[in-house]
């Protein structure tokens, strides 16, 4: 069994030492580190190699968000970022998204939905599921910004089919619900996620959604 390397990054010790309990407490998931801000994240992740990273996002010295940003930006970073945070409707998580974390948790999320989601990112996957995610996203692209004309040239790289499967993984569909709303093999929905991933510099599904909102491809309604 391969195990999950993760490091805790929170400036509370409470939260620090209670998820790493529960976390410890899973077979398949160790709990290598702790920082107490992001500048210590960054050290500790240079020192310890963890396959995921739980974010606070306001700590003192550096924010969550700056540290996810230079974690996950240098080519070949390999660390995926679950952000951590006390409400869900929160515009500094949406710009932690936007920075390249691959999803976010709230702090009072039960033991299994904490190694749901720790699993789910270390697997490479954007923890897309929860409705909040793609509620967040939504409105916050909705008041915050409006379609840039440089991002909407970039949808123009993109093939018909292309564009469509964007479309459905910003409204939270997994490959196989695309495959089937598409009638297509769930490989072939996996090459074209990589194509556009690929063909748009993104790093992951949630950045891809980000995206998507924000060039106004997908329009934020029944928010």
């Amino acid at each position: 069994m391969t195990t999950i390397r993760v490091l805790i990054a929170d400036d509370q010790m409470m939260v620090r030492q209670g998820f790493t309990v529960l976390l410890n407490a899973e077979p398949d998931i160790e709990v290598v580190g702790q920082a107490v801000d992001g500048l210590d994240a960054l050290t500790r992740v240079a020192e310890l190699a963890p396959d995921v990273v739980l974010m606070d996002v306001r700590m003192p010295r550096l924010g969550g968000i700056e540290a996810t940003r230079r974690l996950t930006k240098p080519a070949g970073a390999t660390v995926n970022v679950l952000v951590l945070t006390t409400f869900d409707l929160d515009e500094y998580v949406y710009e932690a998204l936007r920075a390249g974390a691959s999803g976010f948790l709230l702090k009072d999320a039960s033991a299994d939905e904490l190694a749901h989601a720790v699993r789910v990112v270390a697997a490479g996957d954007a923890l897309l599921a929860p409705n909040l995610t793609k509620r967040l996203i939504a409105e916050f692209s909705r008041v915050t910004s409006s379609p840039r004309a440089r991002l909407k040239d970039r949808v123009g790289d993109l093939t018909e089919r292309e564009t469509e499967v964007l479309s459905l993984i910003a409204q939270g569909l997994t490959n196989g619900e695309i495959a089937e709303r598409l009638v297509l093999a769930e490989q072939t929905v996996k090459s074209h996620v990589g194509r556009i991933l690929g063909k748009l510099g993104l790093r992951d599904r949630t950045q891809a959604a980000v995206f998507a909102y924000e060039t106004g491809l997908i329009r934020p309604t029944g928010y």
